[in-house]
């Protein structure tokens, strides 16, 4: 992945688990509300915190990493200067994202009107969050068939992607069950280029293939 990659996949879930209060009486009423429905706010968080903490501490600054090591951040209402520091880190983050998002897409217009129509289809209808059921490589046949689990209009629906002509192909780690998250498609010849981030394992797939198959089963 060039733009959607996995370093910028764990920024994200940083930049979803940082909000900072915008007063103290907010922070009241976040675990207020949380204790009306029986929950432990500050609990819920602790127990985020430290499955986040290998991320936050690898892309937060350097001055935030006491209060992940001692479990405050986000369970305490911020100092002024942690607050401060982190609502730099995420305007900065969200500023990035932007350039990045923009980027992508002016390469993939780019060269959209080179790509077969069915991965142009594929790219604009996107299968993000869709649960990858099946995968199988035919090396003799040079074919690549994937089944999708996706929810369409409130409906479920099977995916079935059969790429043809393939040329090559890269599977990490075993994508039964994996999540579809980003897409990026290339082009390289007469050959289209087809990377994906998956989630559960976070991992990437590629395939180079000369075309594609787009069915789909209620």
């Amino acid at each position: 992945m060039k733009y959607y990659t996995k370093e910028l996949y764990e920024e994200m879930q940083v930049y979803g688990f940082l909000s900072f209060p915008s007063s103290r009486e907010e922070w009241e009423e976040t675990l207020n509300s949380y204790k009306e429905y029986g929950m432990d706010y500050i609990s819920l968080i602790r127990n985020d915190l430290e499955i986040r903490k290998p991320d936050l501490l690898k892309y937060l600054p350097e001055s935030m990493h006491p209060s992940i090591q001692n479990k405050t951040l986000m369970t305490e209402y911020p100092s002024s200067e942690l607050k401060e520091t982190g609502t730099q880190w995420l305007d900065d983050f969200e500023d990035r994202l932007r350039k990045i998002r923009k980027e992508c897409v002016k390469n993939y217009e780019e060269l959209k009107h080179k790509l077969p129509k069915n991965v142009v289809q594929l790219h604009e209808n996107s299968l993000h969050d869709a649960d990858i059921i099946s995968s199988e490589y035919m090396p003799e046949k040079q074919e690549f068939i994937m089944i999708l689990n996706h929810l369409e209009d409130g409906k479920e629906v099977n995916v079935i992607l059969t790429f043809t002509g393939v040329k090559d192909i890269i599977l990490e780690d075993n994508i039964e069950t994996a999540l579809w998250l980003y897409d990026e498609v290339y082009i390289d010849g007469d050959y289209f280029e087809l990377h994906v981030l998956l989630e559960s394992p976070l991992t990437e797939i590629y395939i180079k293939a000369q075309n594609l198959q787009i069915e789909k089963k209620s």
